[in-house]
C-alpha cells in the first residue's frame, strides 16, 4: 500500500509528464549558446597533452575505431548493430521495445521489450565521449563526425517522452552526463544548428530529471545519480532556465542520499562492492563540481574500497555487479575501483590510493587535471586486519594473502541487490584467486540463472534442503531475510578470528573462522534446526583448477590446499563466473553434501603456501 504523501508525489509528476508531453519545454534563444570547455572541469587540453602517446590513449583510440564501425563494447559482450542504430533494440535478443509513452512502456517484461539492460546501456551514450577523447587525442575529424551523426539520429529517433530510453529516469540522467562531457570535449566540433538542437534536447533532459527524481520508486543509486545529474546540469550549464533550481535540488538530495545511504563505517547500504564504487564515483563527482559533501564520509568510502579490493588492487565482487560505470564503462570489471581509488588519493592527498600513474588516466585527469601525487607511491600493502561493522565485512591481509569474509546482512529495505552469501569467505594469494565469489551475469534475461548466481550455491557458504537463506521475490527482491549476529571477533598478530551465525527458517548455521597467519585458515560450520533429516550442503568456488590429492583433499592453483576433515560426500563439479554482466564461464566448485539429522558439524582447513 502506497502511502498518502507518495500518491500526491507520484499524481504531481505524471501532471507534470503529461504536461510537458502536451508542450515540449524549449530553450529560449539566449540559452542556446555555449561556452566550453564547462567550467568548472579541469580544461581537458593539458590532460590530451599528458596522455597523448599513452596506452590509455591508444585503448581509447581502439574503442573508438569499433564505436565508428558501429561496433558497441557494452557489458560483457561486445554489440554490432549495423549502419542504421535501433535505439529501442535489445540486440542480444533481437526484440524491440515499443515506441509509446514511457510511463507505458513494459520494459521489465523480457519478451515484449527484451533485456532493458542492454537496450540502455548503449543509450547512455558513454560511447560518444570516447569518441570525443580521442578526437581530442588524435586530432581525427572522423570521430567527432560519427558524435555528430548519431546525436542527429538519436534525437530524431527517440522523441521526447517516447520509448524505452526514456523509461528510467537513471538512465535519463547518465545519457545527460555523457552529452556534458560531449559539450566539454566536443562543443565546437558541431555545426551550429545540431549544436542548438543538442542543447535544447539536454535541457529536455534536465526538465525531465527535475519531475520524475525516483524519490519513492528506488532511492538508492537511482535517485543518487539522478540527483547528481541534475545538479551537474545546473551546475555546468547556468545560461539554462531553471538551473539554480536544479543545482540547489541536485545538491540537497545528493547530500541527503550520502547521509541515508553510506554508513558509518563507509560501506555502502546495498551490501555490493559494485554498487559501492558506482555510488563513491557518483559523489566525487559531485564533490568536485563544488557539492556541498563532507570529505570524511568520502574519505571513509575510499578506506572501505581500498580494504576490500586489497594488495591484489582488484575488486571481488559481492552482491550485484550490473556492468556498467559512471566514466569510461570499459575494460575488466575489476580494475573498475584502482581508477576511482587514485581518483580519491589524488583528491584527498592519499598517494597510498594510487597504485600506478597509470591508474590516473582513466578518470582522475579528466575530472581532476593532470598533477603528481604529493608523495612516493608504497610498492607494498601492509598488514592489516580491518572490520567494517556496518557491512559485517572482516578484510584481513597478511603479506600477499587478502582474506575477506562476509558476516553482514542482506541489503537495507527489500535487499534487491544483495546475493544470500552470509559467512561466505574469499581468499587471494598474490595475483592468484583461491576462493572467489561468481559474479551475476543477469539481471531480467534468465530468471534461472539470476536466481542462481545470486543464491547460495553460488557462494563459499552453506545451503540446507536447497533453500536460500531468504526466498527470491522477483529479481530485484528478498523475503524473509535472515538475522545474523557476530559472537566473537578478535584480532592479534599472529591470528585472526571471527565467529557468526545466520539464522533463517528455524534454522541456524554458525560459521567460527580462525586464521593462523600466514599459513592455515580452519573454518568450523554446525547447523542445527528442525528434527529429521535434511539435505546440508557446503560449497567452495575455485578460482583456479583443482587436482584432487586425495578422498577430501585438492590443490587449488598453485599454492593453496583444501582438506575437509570432516565425514561427508564430496564432488568436483562445474559451476559458472561472471567477469562481467552478460559473460559467464566454466568454474571448478566443491560440493561437500550429507543428507543427516541436525546439528551436523563440519571442518574445513584451507593450507596457503605463502
Amino acid at each position: 500500500m502506497r502511502s498518502a504523501p507518495e500518491l500526491v508525489f507520484r499524481l504531481r509528476q505524471e501532471l507534470a509528464n503529461l504536461a510537458m508531453l502536451a508542450v515540449p519545454p524549449s530553450l529560449p534563444d539566449h540559452s542556446l549558446q555555449v561556452s566550453a570547455p564547462l567550467s568548472p572541469l579541469p580544461d581537458p587540453e593539458l590532460t590530451v597533452e599528458t596522455l597523448r602517446g599513452s596506452a590509455y590513449a591508444r585503448e581509447i583510440e581502439c574503442i573508438a575505431e569499433s564505436v565508428l564501425a558501429h561496433r558497441f563494447p557494452l557489458l560483457g559482450f561486445e554489440v554490432a548493430t549495423g549502419p542504421v542504430i535501433e535505439w529501442n533494440r535489445d540486440y542480444l535478443s533481437g526484440r524491440a521495445a515499443p515506441s509509446s509513452y514511457f510511463g507505458l512502456v513494459p520494459y521489465l517484461d523480457f519478451k515484449r521489450a527484451g533485456d532493458h539492460k542492454v537496450t540502455w546501456e548503449l543509450n547512455r551514450h558513454q560511447h560518444l565521449v570516447t569518441l570525443a577523447q580521442a578526437g581530442r587525442l588524435t586530432g581525427r575529424c572522423e570521430f567527432f563526425e560519427e558524435i555528430a551523426r548519431q546525436l542527429d539520429h538519436w534525437i530524431e529517433a527517440n522523441p521526447f517522452l517516447k520509448g524505452i530510453n526514456w523509461a528510467s529516469a537513471l538512465e535519463v540522467a547518465f545519457r545527460a552526463l555523457s552529452w556534458l562531457w560531449v559539450l566539454h570535449l566536443a562543443a565546437d566540433q558541431l555545426e551550429p544548428s545540431l549544436r542548438r538542437r543538442f542543447l535544447n534536447a539536454l535541457y529536455r533532459h534536465g526538465c525531465y530529471l527535475a519531475h520524475n527524481l525516483s524519490v519513492y520508486f528506488s532511492p538508492n543509486t537511482h535517485l543518487l545519480g539522478e540527483a547528481v545529474a541534475l545538479h551537474a546540469m545546473g551546475t555546468l550549464c547556468p545560461q539554462f532556465p531553471h538551473s539554480a533550481n536544479w543545482r540547489g535540488l541536485g545538491g540537497r538530495m545528493t547530500a541527503e542520499a550520502l547521509r541515508l545511504q553510506v554508513r558509518d563505517d563507509g560501506s555502502h547500504f546495498e551490501q555490493s562492492t559494485y554498487y559501492h564504487i558506482y555510488a563513491l564515483d557518483f559523489f566525487l563527482f559531485h564533490f568536485l563540481l563544488g557539492g556541498a559533501l563532507p570529505q570524511e564520509r568520502l574519505i571513509r568510502m575510499a578506506e572501505f574500497l581500498a580494504a576490500v579490493m586489497g594488495p591484489q588492487h582488484s575488486t571481488p565482487f559481492l552482491g550485484d555487479d550490473d556492468g556498467g560505470r559512471v566514466f569510461h564503462p570499459f575494460g575488466p570489471r575489476d580494475r573498475f575501483g584502482r581508477a576511482t581509488l587514485a581518483a580519491c588519493g589524488l583528491a584527498f592527498d592519499r598517494p597510498e590510493w594510487v597504485s600506478q600513474e597509470s591508474d590516473l588516466h582513466e578518470l582522475a585527469y579528466w575530472w581532476i587535471g593532470p598533477r603528481p601525487v604529493s608523495g612516493p607511491v608504497p610498492a607494498a600493502h601492509a598488514d592489516s586486519s580491518l572490520w567494517f561493522p556496518d557491512a559485517g565485512i572482516a578484510a584481513w591481509t597478511c603479506g600477499d594473502a587478502h582474506v575477506l569474509v562476509d558476516a553482514g546482512p542482506f541489503g537495507r529495505g527489500t535487499g534487491g541487490h544483495s546475493h544470500s552469501d552470509t559467512l561466505s569467505l574469499l581468499v587471494r594469494l598474490g595475483q592468484e584467486e583461491i576462493l572467489i565469489d561468481p559474479g551475476t551475469f543477469t539481471y531480467v534475461s534468465d530468471p534461472i540463472l539470476r536466481d542462481w548466481f545470486r543464491g547460495s550455491a553460488a557462494h563459499n557458504t552453506i545451503r540446507v534442503d536447497e533453500a536460500d537463506q531468504a526466498v527470491p521475490a522477483g529479481p530485484f527482491r528478498w523475503k524473509e531475510p535472515p538475522e545474523v549476529a557476530v559472537l566473537e571477533r578478535r584480532s592479534l598478530d599472529s591470528q585472526e578470528v571471527l565467529f557468526a551465525e545466520c539464522r533463517f527458517r528455524r534454522l541456524t548455521h554458525r560459521r567460527r573462522i580462525v586464521w593462523a597467519k600466514p599459513r592455515q585458515i580452519v573454518i568450523d560450520d554446525e547447523v542445527s534446526g528442525p528434527q529429521g533429516e535434511h539435505l546440508v550442503e557446503q560449497f567452495w568456488h575455485l578460482g583456479g583448477d583443482a587436482v584432487q590429492l586425495g578422498p577430501s583433499s585438492f590443490r587449488i592453483g598453485t599454492r593453496a590446499i583444501l582438506s575437509l576433515t570432516t565425514e561427508a560426500e564430496v564432488e568436483l563439479t562445474q559451476g559458472w563466473r561472471s567477469p562481467a554482466l552478460g559473460a559467464r564461464s566454466a568454474a571448478a566448485v566443491l560440493r561437500v553434501f550429507r543428507r543427516c539429522p541436525l546439528p551436523v558439524s563440519w571442518r574445513t582447513v584451507l593450507d596457503l603456501s605463502t
